[in-house]
């Protein structure tokens, strides 16, 4: 039997040899492409339809034993070692470190990205728009609680583009420097995390003082700071900020899920399966049939449009602006003539972004 396993072990680290090697060519093949485009920064030849188009290869030459995940994870963080050759991509996100949003940074960009945590959605833009930082992830919408309505009313002015998104299965516990519930005074989180927990809490801590704070690290910083302050937070955050978990998976929701948008300063190429976000608005919108009026030029030409949402346009009282998502890249010859036809229509329009559908199935965050 001991011959055998020394026989497997020697098969393994022939092929970790091998596995190495090829990690190596692969670097060498990006060092020469960055070479060959003459770019001095990773955003001048960071293609993310590209990366898309590589991941879904990914996924479907997968057979076993690694589950898609792992295998995605795994390519992910070679994709991104090897750009970072160079110098590494800066990507701002609503911070700070040990957020949901600095997961999702993660889970995009792998660990070789230079994440900068950044205090509110608002500096994130502005981040990006400078240039400070080559792109920025924000979250945009939650399968319990909807939209994050700033993100959405920053794209009204911004000239950003969406260049990707992110979903990531939220689950929240939680967490304390105290040893039982009974301990716990008032639970400080963000806005969002509060809600999406109101009925679990409610129930295992009924009249309890919830204080809505900038980010949930922001009230694990407090938790461990404060005496009798629990947070809403990840696991994650328990180990930064050194708490112990009181209750875990405390979301009403078991399919509570936050969808995040990655930005950057750039509209993007097809990848082969996209989708594209606008903006748009029309005159009178209080004038019967406005909104069809709109949209109808999407259903003549077989366009689906999966999410809308309107926001105050802030330019006159009970004025809307809508923001809607659509299956297909802007560039597709259908979807091109609709919102050709959308644009004649409408008092203000933007395409958003058009990018690559989220790859990473919709799993639990490790932590």
């Amino acid at each position: 039997m001991s011959r055998d396993i020394g026989a497997l072990r020697q098969r393994s680290d022939a092929i970790d040899e091998q596995i190495q090697g090829l990690i190596d060519d692969r670097a060498r093949l990006a060092r020469e492409v960055g070479a060959n485009k003459q770019a001095g920064a990773a955003v001048d030849f960071y293609r993310p339809e590209r990366e898309a188009e590589v991941l879904r290869q990914v996924l479907a030459r997968n057979r076993g034993p690694l589950k898609d995940e792992e295998m995605l994870r795994l390519f992910r963080e070679i994709m991104s070692a090897c750009l970072a050759q160079q110098e590494p991509l800066k990507v701002a996100f609503l911070g700070p470190e040990g957020t949901f949003t600095h997961a999702a940074v993660t889970r995009h960009f792998g660990h070789s990205a230079r994440a900068l945590p950044l205090p509110d959605i608002e500096d994130v833009f502005h981040e990006v728009e400078s240039g400070s930082a080559d792109f920025g992830v924000v979250p945009i919408e939650n399968s319990t609680e909807g939209t994050v309505r700033h993100t959405l009313d920053m794209f009204i002015s911004s000239p950003l583009k969406i260049c990707g998104e992110v979903e990531l299965a939220i689950r929240h516990h939680l967490l304390g420097r105290m040893r039982s519930l009974g301990e716990v005074r008032r639970i400080c989180a963000h806005g969002q995390a509060l809600a999406q927990c109101r009925s679990t809490l409610d129930g295992i801590l009924p009249g309890i003082e919830k204080i809505a704070v900038s980010s949930n690290a922001e009230g694990a910083r407090r938790a461990r700071d404060e005496s009798g302050t629990a947070a809403i937070a990840s696991k994650v955050a328990a180990e930064i900020y050194g708490l112990e978990t009181l209750a875990a998976e405390i979301e009403d929701s078991p399919d509570n899920t936050t969808r995040f948008h990655v930005v950057g300063r750039t509209l993007l190429a097809p990848s082969g399966r996209d989708k594209t976000t606008i903006l748009m608005s029309i005159a009178d919108t209080e004038s019967p049939g406005a909104l069809y009026r709109l949209l109808e030029p999407l259903a003549r030409f077989g366009v689906s449009m999966t999410r809308i949402e309107s926001r105050p346009s802030r330019q006159r009282k009970w004025h809307y602006v809508f923001f809607a998502d659509l299956d297909g890249h802007a560039a597709d010859p259908n979807l091109a003539a609709a919102l050709e036809e959308l644009a004649r229509t409408a008092s203000l329009f933007k395409v958003l972004g058009a990018y690559p559908c989220g790859i990473w199935p919709r799993l639990d965050l490790p932590g």
